[in-house]
């Protein structure tokens, strides 16, 4: 005899507070061979039937159950507005750089020369670029964008304010859908709540996403958040695939009549572990060979397709990150760098561009094209964006990497640029235009918050809706805000 949680490895950095609750439940001991071990959430420790059940405490009601969702893919580093949607040829050199705009098939629409797969379909999506804040360090501006909220501290990724993903987790925390609700795909590196301000603050821990890290256009690619766990693995004849693995779980449990001993929040996590609609989600070998092809057999392009498969079943807010591109085969070259920090101490600009921007071209492209071609636009909104823009005049300065001088540009939160494609809106826009060397916005200025406003709109959320942060004060999702007529 022993406990299940010790089995089902659900402790977590949580546990005092939960387990000193009134109202908490423990299952009670069961038979040793009842129940196979899963994995955790990996994000502090949490597991699935923890994150149920806190959900569950918290629940305060309220919130959309309409069939809609939002993808967000998330361009940490800050791309370069003036290399990628908003051009300048006729600035002064040091700030137009060496690329060229190409037209589109959309009049007027102009684009970087680097991105030929947008300007083909340029009538599937919007551009917005007059959106600035005032944020200018990388934890201050991912604060600052994913919150809707002016950070207390300009540095720093640990949030003070509820990133938007977990405030529509908390919105929508009723919906039992089969998927998780709110999902992030990482690096497998990257996966920590904190290293992009995902954090949910003052609305709990439950409200973090479920994290995918990994690269999922590797042959041997697991969800290992829902796969069993490594020790439990090690227990088993063989080594599992992804798909037999859930199909074990599955007959383990159906077999030894458990399910009735469980608590209400087990039963929840094993019936989302096990339920074909999940494990058919994460599914990519479902996908048509030459589908995922189109997306590109790389990290972003299989993230975005997951990203995709996830909306379509039912998850309400996919966050995908786009980060490093030199992975699934491409090689990092010494003036490349990791993320969009183009600073010239980071990489020569230029030519990590033209590395970066045809795999970008093809997994943004693809999945907008799918979103159309699928007739999924109405339901889902897609959001592409980093924190902020760069600085609009070329800097040149010794490469960390190199030791040669390159070009390269700085932060800059005064102009940024962003796609929008889906959640009904009219597309093949521009909204929005900067001054002539893309310093500020001269017209139709935004905020993040209209994003945000825009989105929860869609998502048919409240966003005067509010919530006590730690010191019992009520805070709203928005404290300002309101939709981009051009998108709504």
């Amino acid at each position: 005899m022993f406990d299940i949680r010790k089995r089902l490895n659900l402790f977590s950095p949580l546990q005092d507070f939960r387990m000193t609750r009134p109202n908490s439940r423990c299952p009670g001991p069961i038979s040793r061979r009842s129940f196979l071990q899963t994995g955790t959430l990996g994000l502090g420790g949490l597991a699935l039937s923890d994150l149920l059940r806190l959900r569950a405490d918290a629940a305060t009601g309220g919130g959309s159950g309409s069939d809609t969702s939002v993808i967000f893919v998330w361009l940490p580093g800050g791309p370069p507005h003036m290399e990628t949607y908003d051009m300048k040829p006729d600035a002064p050199s040091d700030y137009r750089g060496v690329f060229n705009p190409i037209s589109t098939n959309v009049a007027g629409m102009d684009i970087c020369e680097l991105m030929p797969r947008h300007a083909r379909i340029a009538d599937k999506f919007n551009i917005v670029r007059s959106i600035a804040h005032k944020f200018a360090d990388h934890g201050g501006g991912h604060k600052r964008f994913l919150t809707g909220r002016k950070p207390k501290t300009p540095t720093g990724f640990v949030n003070d304010a509820p990133a938007v993903g977990s405030i529509v987790a908390k919105m929508r925390e009723q919906r039992n859908i089969g998927v998780p609700n709110y999902v992030s795909i990482t690096h497998a590196g990257r996966a920590a709540v904190d290293t992009y301000s995902f954090g949910a603050a003052y609305i709990g821990p439950s409200y973090v996403p479920f994290n995918v890290p990994g690269d999922p256009s590797e042959e041997k690619f697991l969800v290992r958040n829902l796969g069993l766990s490594a020790a439990m693995e090690n227990r088993l004849d063989d080594r599992e695939t992804l798909l037999t693995g859930f199909d074990r779980l599955r007959r383990n449990v159906d077999s030894s009549g458990l399910m009735d001993a469980m608590d209400q929040f087990n039963q929840q996590a094993v019936e989302l572990l096990t339920s074909d609609k999940a494990r058919n989600a994460f599914d990519l070998s479902r996908e048509d060979s030459k589908l995922r092809d189109r997306y590109g057999r790389h990290a972003w392009g299989q993230r975005a397709l997951m990203a995709r498969r996830l909306v379509e079943a039912g998850s309400s807010f996919v966050t995908l990150v786009m980060e490093n591109p030199y992975v699934s085969g491409i090689s990092h070259p010494k003036n490349g760098v990791y993320n969009w920090d183009s600073h010239a101490v980071n990489c020569h600009m230029n030519e990590d561009l033209k590395n970066r921007m045809p795999v970008y071209d093809q997994a943004v492209t693809a999945l907008v094209e799918d979103l159309h071609n699928r007739g999924l636009t109405e339901k889902v909104l897609l959001i592409v964006t980093g924190e902020f823009g760069r600085t609009p005049r070329v800097n040149t300065q010794v490469g960390s990497q190199t030791g040669v001088m390159q070009p390269g540009r700085d932060h800059w939160p005064n102009a940024m640029s962003l796609l929008t494609c889906g959640g009904g809106m009219q597309t093949g826009q521009v909204v929005g235009e900067t001054n002539s060397k893309g310093e500020h916005p001269q017209e139709r200025a935004l905020t993040p918050n209209d994003l945000w406003a825009t989105m929860y709109r869609h998502l048919g959320i409240d966003w005067e809706t509010a919530f006590p942060d730690h010191s019992g004060r009520p805070m709203p999702i928005l404290p300002f805000g309101t939709p981009i007529a051009e998108l709504t």
